[in-house]
């Protein structure tokens, strides 16, 4: 029987953790989903958040991605993420200045797409921050 799923986690640079784990908690584009051992099969878009992987009955790793997919089959978990870092590593002031400076080009946008874009960088930068709090 199995008691673990296997869980990838990829971002474009490499493969950033490969391990069997308990349970996985993704924040899926229309809200958080767990994973555990014999999940049905699921694709999902995921949003900016964090992923928390857990051991025993306790998050071992808190992981903050900037959108991507995730692929979910009764074994294994695997999230392409766009951007991954550890939440710890999350600096809160460099942030606040990128979020301040994507504000000021958000003023400056002169078409609907630059203007999407924007909006795209500053839902990340918003969501860093929360985590951070």
């Amino acid at each position: 029987m199995v008691d673990t799923v296997e869980f990838e986690l990829v971002s474009p640079e490499k493969l950033l953790l490969s391990k069997a784990v308990d349970m996985v908690v993704v924040p899926g584009m229309e809200g958080d989903f767990g994973v555990l051992p014999r999940h049905a099969p699921l694709l999902s878009t995921i949003r900016p958040g964090v992923i928390d992987v857990y051991e025993g009955n306790q998050v071992t790793e808190r992981i903050f991605v900037a959108g991507g997919f995730a692929e979910v089959t009764g074994q294994r978990c695997t999230v392409l993420a766009e951007e991954a870092l550890l939440v710890g590593d999350i600096d809160r002031s460099a942030v606040e200045r990128d979020l301040s400076e994507i504000r000021d080009d958000l003023l400056d946008a002169k078409t609907d797409e630059e203007r999407m874009a924007i909006e795209e960088k500053k839902a990340v930068a918003e969501a860093k921050l929360q985590v951070t709090a």
